[in-house]
């Protein structure tokens, strides 16, 4: 699998964990946090992402380990699934700063690398798992 991939995931997975722990314990400062995080509404938006990235994180760290365990075969599923998942939470997080019209650099330049980087490893894993053999042609 892709190198960088893997080490963007396995980064990212952490760091989401992370983000989540100093997130529920308050600790991040309010001057790093996002624009308006104060307001009720944005912060329901953003605790709802904690089942999205914690399935992310899960499933990217329980693939990478069957991956380095050599049972790559289990590791592709978990793999492709937590790729989609921490695209889709890049995704969404870009699409509502756009909404809102907010362009802090700080806030759209890991979103959009949470968007983007999982997109050649998802491609890499859909080739692969599709070219195994006893899988019947598309």
């Amino acid at each position: 699998m892709l190198r960088f991939t893997k080490a963007s995931m396995l980064v990212t997975d952490i760091g989401f964990l992370l983000y989540w722990t100093a997130t529920l314990l308050a600790l991040v400062p309010a001057q790093y946090a996002y624009k308006d995080y104060d307001n009720p509404v944005l912060s329901d938006w953003n605790y709802s992402f904690v089942l999205l990235d914690v399935l992310a994180s899960a499933t990217g760290l329980t693939a990478l380990r069957l991956s380095r365990c050599g049972a790559a075969s289990g590791a592709r599923p978990l793999m492709l699934v937590s790729l989609a998942l921490t695209s889709t939470a890049g995704l969404q997080a870009v699409a509502f700063w756009a909404l809102r019209g907010d362009f802090s650099m700080a806030w759209w330049l890991p979103n959009l690398f949470l968007l983007l980087f999982p997109v050649p490893g998802i491609a890499y894993l859909v080739r692969q798992m599709a070219a195994e053999p006893g899988r019947p042609p598309a």
